[in-house]
């Protein structure tokens, strides 16, 4: 058997594991622990590129509100090696049965290992307006939802770029943590606006588009428009969702198109077409934020360990009762 090298460990080709998660954030950490805690073998492959890297803290998780991105991984990888899950870096490139009827797993290196069961937690990425200024303010001042930032910017003022048919409905969200909200129109977009419930909570709609951002002291301080200066504390904007599916896509599963674009399709468990893989968080699931991905993972590991439990007992009787 050739040996390959994996974030130092070296592997034979290709090492066999009860489950291999794909992804080290919420979703994927969270199915691993559930899986280290049923006594199975675990390997965590992370490319180590966590989309809320350029935010300050982690909102709205029960417990650990205002707990640093970086920090809440480390602790994440710290209980899950209690149960031995290891936790390696790598960037899987292609998922493929194996002769066993489990899952190959490839990596771009180029070694392989093989898992009972694969869990596919990537995530996505945030394909941002091509504004100048403007993704170096991601995760700063310039944000994306108002349940994980809104607080934030209370009784600030806060400028919501119209790019979409929602994004009426954003300022109008918005107008809950703070009553000084602009939303910022071009005027060659054709969407509909909520013009008179706009009006009815005090949102003042200008002409953009927004042609820049004005920082001071490493603060926003106003986004530049065709008509001028309009000043802000915060930009609010809608990226584009882009689901790092690619590998669940090319081994055959299923996909369907919505309002954020390609979306794997999955139970209610997170299993996916592709047989032994299942999917969590926001690579199958674009809105879940950082809570409801690591439920996702937790559900996903709990139905992966009753699979195989099924296939172990399956395979127990076959065998004929223990000596």
């Amino acid at each position: 058997m050739r040996a390959f090298r994996l974030g130092g460990l070296p592997l034979l080709d290709p090492p066999a594991y009860d489950a291999v998660v794909v992804g080290g954030g919420p979703a994927g950490l969270a199915a691993a622990l559930v899986l280290g805690r049923s006594r199975r073998s675990v390997l965590v492959l992370d490319d180590e590129g966590p989309r809320n890297a350029t935010a300050h803290a982690v909102h709205g998780y029960l417990g650990l509100d205002g707990i640093p991105p970086a920090e809440l991984a480390q602790r994440a990888r710290r209980e899950v090696a209690r149960y031995g899950v290891v936790v390696r870096s790598g960037q899987v490139t292609r998922l493929a049965p194996d002769p066993e009827g489990h899952v190959e797993v490839e990596l771009a290196d180029g070694a392989r290992v093989s898992g009972r069961r694969v869990v596919v937690a990537t995530g996505l990425r945030d394909e941002l307006p091509d504004i100048p200024g403007l993704a170096e303010r991601w995760g700063h001042d310039v944000l994306h939802c108002p349940y994980c930032h809104g607080w934030e910017v209370r009784d600030a003022t806060v400028a919501v770029l119209a790019t979409g048919p929602d994004d009426g409905d954003r300022a109008l969200t918005f107008s809950q943590w703070t009553d000084r909200v602009v939303l910022v129109v071009d005027p060659a977009d054709e969407h509909p606006l909520p013009t008179e419930e706009l009006r009815a909570v005090g949102v003042e709609v200008v002409a953009g588009p927004v042609t820049g951002l004005d920082v001071t002291a490493d603060r926003l301080v106003a986004v530049r428009t065709p008509e001028g200066r309009v000043p802000c504390d915060a930009l609010v904007v809608q990226p584009v969702l882009i689901a790092r599916d690619d590998v669940l896509v090319a081994a055959g599963a299923e996909v369907r198109v919505g309002p954020f674009g390609r979306v794997v399709v999955t139970d209610a468990t997170g299993a996916t077409a592709v047989p032994g893989v299942w999917a969590a968080g926001n690579v199958c699931d674009p809105q879940a934020q950082v809570p409801t991905a690591a439920a996702a993972g937790y559900r996903a590991g709990l139905a992966i360990d009753h699979d195989l439990i099924q296939e172990d007992v399956r395979r127990a009787t076959e065998r004929g009762p223990r000596a």
